[in-house]
C-alpha cells in the first residue's frame, strides 16, 4: 500500500500549483487629494516607474476629501495584501486623526513605507495688493481681526478672483503667476530662502519661527507582509531616483526627501506629538 502512496504524493506535489509570488496583481496607489494637485503630481510618475516591478499595472485612484483622511481611512481598512497603498501628506497622517474619529490614530495603525518629497508653503498675495511686505500684511491682519481671508491648498484661482486676500501655496503652483507679475510672495515657511523667490524672507526672518514642512508618505495598511513592504519600498525608491522624476520635482520647487524604516516612523511620532501640543494650545482638542 505504501509503495503506491509515496509515488502518488510525489505526483501531486509535481502537479500542484506553486504558491503565487508577489506581486502577481496590479497595484493601486490611492492619491489622497484631487487630480492635478501636488499629491497627484507625485503619485503618477511614481506609478509609471513602479510598473517595472508591478507588471500587471499600477493604477492611481484619487480619493479627495477631509484633508486626505477619506482616502487614508479607506486604505487603513483595506486588505493588507500589498496591493493597496496610499500617498498622503503628513497632515493627513498626524493631524486629522487628532481632530476626527478615524479608523487610524497613530503611526502604529498603518505601515509607513517611505517618504517621497518635502516642500514648504509660501504666503502669496495679488501683485496689486496693498501689502508689499510680510510685516505690512501682519499689521493689517492684527488691525482687522477676522477680516483678512487666507486660503490654503490649490488656491491661486480663488486668490486671483478676489475670493481670498492671501494664500498659503506651493512653490510650483505660484512661480508662473509670480513670473507673470500676477502674484507676489511675502514670505516662505522654510528654514532657508527658496531659490525660486530669493527676495522673499523666511518666516523666521520676520519673527514667525521655523517653517513647517509638508511631506508625502507612501503608506500601506497595518499588517501588510514584510516581503511585500520591501518590494513596495524598493520599487518606490527606484521611482524617486528616476532622472525624469528628479527633474519634475526640481521644476516644481520641491525637494526629494527619502526617509524610511524606523527613522520615518519616529518622525511621524514626533510630528504627531508636536501637533498635539499646538492643537491643545489652539483649543482644538482637550486631551
Amino acid at each position: 500500500m505504501l509503495r503506491f502512496a509515496l509515488p502518488a504524493v510525489l505526483f501531486l506535489a509535481l502537479v500542484a500549483p506553486a504558491a503565487a509570488e508577489y506581486p502577481e496583481r496590479a497595484l493601486t496607489i490611492v492619491a489622497a487629494y484631487p487630480a492635478g494637485g501636488m499629491v497627484d503630481i507625485v503619485a503618477r510618475p511614481m506609478a509609471d516607474s513602479m510598473k517595472k516591478t508591478f507588471t500587471k499595472g499600477v493604477a492611481v485612484l484619487n480619493r479627495p476629501g477631509g484633508g486626505g483622511s477619506v482616502g487614508m481611512a479607506e486604505v487603513a481598512q483595506a486588505k493588507p495584501d500589498g496591493y493597496t497603498v496610499i500617498l498622503a501628506p503628513n497632515s493627513t497622517l498626524v493631524i486629522h486623526p487628532q481632530l476626527n474619529e478615524l479608523p487610524y490614530k497613530t503611526p502604529d495603525d498603518y505601515e509607513p513605507i517611505l517618504n517621497t518629497i518635502t516642500f514648504y508653503t509660501l504666503l502669496t498675495v495679488k501683485a496689486d495688493a496693498p501689502w508689499k511686505t510680510m510685516q505690512e500684511f501682519m499689521a493689517a491682519a492684527k488691525a482687522n481681526p477676522g477680516k483678512v481671508r487666507v486660503g490654503s491648498g490649490e488656491t491661486s484661482p480663488a486668490l486671483l478672483g478676489g475670493h481670498i486676500d492671501a494664500a498659503m501655496a506651493q512653490p510650483g503652483e505660484v512661480k508662473p503667476l509670480v513670473d507673470a507679475k500676477k502674484l507676489r510672495v511675502l514670505a516662505v515657511a522654510s528654514p532657508q530662502r527658496h531659490p525660486f523667490f530669493p527676495e522673499a524672507p523666511t518666516g523666521k526672518e520676520v519673527g514667525l519661527g521655523d517653517g513647517i514642512g509638508t511631506w508625502f508618505v507612501l503608506t500601506a495598511p497595518k499588517g501588510t507582509p514584510g516581503p511585500a513592504l520591501k518590494v513596495l519600498h524598493d520599487s518606490a525608491k527606484a521611482a524617486l531616483e528616476e532622472p525624469s522624476f528628479v527633474a519634475l520635482m526640481k521644476s516644481r520647487g520641491v525637494d526629494i526627501d527619502y526617509k524610511s524604516g524606523d527613522k520615518l516612523r519616529q518622525e511621524l511620532v514626533r510630528e504627531q506629538k508636536e501637533w498635539n501640543d499646538v492643537l491643545k494650545r489652539l483649543g482644538m482638542i482637550k486631551k
